[in-house]
C-alpha cells in the first residue's frame, strides 16, 4: 500500500516555513513531507520565509519535531544539476551531506537530477562519463547508509529514456532507482505513461504533477521540468496520463509514496489536488492511502 505525501515546494510562493509546512501536514492528515536541503545558510530561510530545511538544523530535533506532528519524510531534495562540471564538487558534497542528514532525520530517500541544459563545449558520451563517476562516488555512501539515491527526470538527459537507462546502470545497487514525475517527463514532450511503463520496475518515489492548458501550448517540448503544477492537479492536460500512470503503478503493486507537487496558493490549489488524487486512488487499492 502507498501513501501520498507532497512537496513543501507547494508553499515557495506563500514563504511559509518548514513548521507550517508540518501543521498544513497534519490538518490535511497527509502523512508523508518532502523538502529541498539548504547546505548553508540563506537569509530567507533564517528568517522564516522558506519551507525548506538548512542541513545545519539539528536532524534528531527536528525528527522529535516530526513526530509530534504525525508525519514522516518521503524523500530531501538533493537536486544540483550534476551534468555541470560543478556536480563533480559542489554535487557530490551535496548529495553526501544530504544522504547523512537523512539517515539522521529518518528520510528513506534523496532526489537528485542534471541540468535543463546539455553543458557547453562537452559531449553527450562525455557528460554521461562526468555523471557515471559522480554516482559511482556517492552510491556506495548511500549503500553504508541504506539511503536511497533516485534520479528524477528534470533535465536535459535525465527527460530522455536512452540516457536515463544508462545512468540507472552507473551502479548495479538496489540503492540507485528512479524518482518519476508525471509532469517533467510531459513538459519535455514525453509520454509520461511510455516513460513510467519502461521504468516502472526502478521506481521508489513518484511526483505526480500535472500541466496546466497554455503552459503546455507555450513550452511543451523546450522545458525539461517544472518546479510545481501551475493547476490544480486533476484540471490540467496531463490530468489523463496522470489516472494512466496510477493504473500502471496499481498493477505492479507499488508500496512507494505518491508526492503532490502543486502550487499551494497557501493552501487551496493543493488542498484541490489531494481530494483529486484521493477520490482517483478509491478506485486503485493497491495504491490506495
Amino acid at each position: 500500500m502507498s501513501q501520498i505525501g507532497f512537496h513543501t515546494d507547494a508553499f515557495n510562493s506563500a514563504y511559509w516555513n518548514f513548521e507550517q509546512c508540518l501543521q498544513w501536514a497534519q490538518r490535511n492528515k497527509v502523512e508523508m513531507i518532502e523538502c529541498g536541503a539548504i547546505d548553508g545558510v540563506s537569509w530567507i530561510h533564517g528568517l522564516g520565509y522558506q519551507p525548506h530545511i538548512a542541513l545545519w538544523e539539528d536532524p534528531i530535533l527536528l525528527r522529535k519535531k516530526m513526530d509530534r506532528y504525525g508525519v514522516r519524510f518521503s524523500q530531501i531534495d538533493a537536486a544540483f544539476p550534476l551534468s555541470l562540471p560543478e556536480g563533480a564538487t559542489l554535487g557530490v558534497e551535496y548529495i553526501l551531506h544530504t544522504i547523512r542528514y537523512a539517515k539522521l532525520v529518518g528520510c528513506p530517500s534523496v532526489d537528485t537530477t542534471d541540468d535543463r541544459f546539455q553543458p557547453a563545449g562537452v559531449t553527450d558520451a562525455e557528460a554521461m562519463a562526468h555523471m557515471c563517476r559522480i554516482y559511482r562516488q556517492v552510491v556506495p555512501v548511500a549503500e553504508a547508509y541504506e539511503i536511497t539515491i533516485n534520479i528524477e527526470p528534470h533535465g536535459h538527459y535525465t527527460t530522455k529514456p536512452e540516457f536515463m537507462e544508462e545512468m540507472l546502470s552507473f551502479v548495479d545497487s538496489p540503492y540507485l532507482r528512479m524518482n518519476m514525475d508525471t509532469g517533467n517527463t510531459f513538459i519535455a514532450g514525453q509520454d509520461p505513461v511510455a516513460f513510467l511503463e519502461r521504468f516502472k520496475d526502478k521506481v521508489s518515489h513518484v511526483h505526480i504533477k500535472d500541466v496546466s492548458a497554455s503552459l503546455a501550448a507555450a513550452a511543451r517540448g523546450d522545458l525539461t521540468g517544472i518546479a510545481v503544477s501551475q493547476c490544480a492537479i486533476g484540471d490540467g492536460v496531463n490530468a489523463g496520463n496522470i489516472r494512466a500512470c496510477l493504473a500502471i503503478l496499481a498493477r505492479g503493486g507499488y508500496a512507494g509514496v505518491l508526492s503532490l507537487e502543486c502550487e499551494g496558493q497557501g493552501g487551496p490549489m493543493i488542498e484541490q489536488s489531494l481530494a483529486w488524487l484521493r477520490e482517483e486512488l478509491q478506485t486503485k487499492p493497491a495504491v490506495a492511502e
